[in-house]
């Protein structure tokens, strides 16, 4: 074959997919969702009965005698504190053990070598946070209604924040992954970040009833305004508006997101 009639061919470093790589994205995608489906005894059922725990726990030995909150039973108010904060460990741990465990056994090269861009990487990572969080959610939600007998008031609000949480909470678990060097050091940053945020933050109790200045530094947390939220969703009550809750922690997200979008792309901690 002479070389005019050799076919153009893109240069060297030149991208061959287009704008997107749709099929990298999908691979990537279902590998992340295939990953915790393969243990889904740990990733689904286990935070279910987790969730059930803190329900016995403190709804039956703390709460036989306990008043309304916020005009709501308490084992009422408690249910979307304990979904959330469900969501949001499950969300955190998804990506942030996806980095670690590749990063420790040396196939992080698998994912930084195909021809994915930054944002596709980011996509990836995320939709499996994203789903694994709509299926945890699913679950508890359903049986936080078959226990409460209540229904959900607000539907859309409860996607939109659980929705959030997934994506908030992804970011922040890819950039923990990045830093991360070891399964120590995610797991304190687990224990000493992520848990007690989640924790202090209205899960079992109304922010309202805080003493200064207590109460003005929760208003500072946005995983508060995840929780109050979601409150909001199911049960129509909460301690902040929600839609200055939604917008607070959308502002939230895209400053992660870009940060880890940024790392991503420079190959931050996962390059040598």
């Amino acid at each position: 074959m002479t070389p005019q009639m050799i076919p153009d061919r893109p240069a060297m470093g030149v991208r061959r997919f287009g704008r997107v790589n749709w099929l990298g994205l999908r691979t990537l995608a279902r590998r992340e969702v295939m990953r915790f489906m393969a243990v889904w005894q740990q990733t689904i059922f286990a935070p279910l009965m987790t969730a059930g725990l803190f329900v016995v726990v403190f709804a039956l030995a703390l709460g036989q005698g306990r008043g309304e909150i916020m005009g709501l039973p308490y084992l009422v108010f408690l249910g979307p504190g304990i979904l959330m904060m469900t969501v949001i460990q499950n969300s955190f741990a998804n990506t942030s053990s996806s980095i670690t465990a590749a990063k420790v056994q040396g196939n992080i090269v698998n994912t930084l070598m195909p021809p994915l861009s930054a944002g596709e990487l980011l996509a990836g990572y995320l939709s499996g946070s994203v789903v694994r969080a709509g299926l945890v959610a699913t679950v508890i939600g359903t049986g936080m209604m078959l226990v409460t007998q209540r229904g959900i008031s607000h539907p859309l609000w409860a996607l939109c924040f659980v929705l959030l949480a997934a994506v908030l909470l992804g970011g922040l678990g890819i950039l923990a992954g990045i830093m991360a060097q070891k399964f120590d050091q995610m797991a304190a940053i687990t224990n000493f970040i992520i848990t007690p945020l989640s924790f202090l933050s209205g899960t079992f109790y109304s922010v309202q009833t805080l003493p200064q200045p207590f109460n003005t530094l929760s208003h500072w947390n946005p995983i508060f305004y995840l929780i109050d939220g979601a409150r909001y969703g199911v049960t129509g009550v909460s301690d902040a508006p929600p839609l200055r809750g939604a917008l607070i922690c959308a502002a939230v997200a895209t400053v992660v997101l870009y940060i880890a979008w940024r790392w991503l792309k420079t190959g931050y901690r996962m390059k040598p």
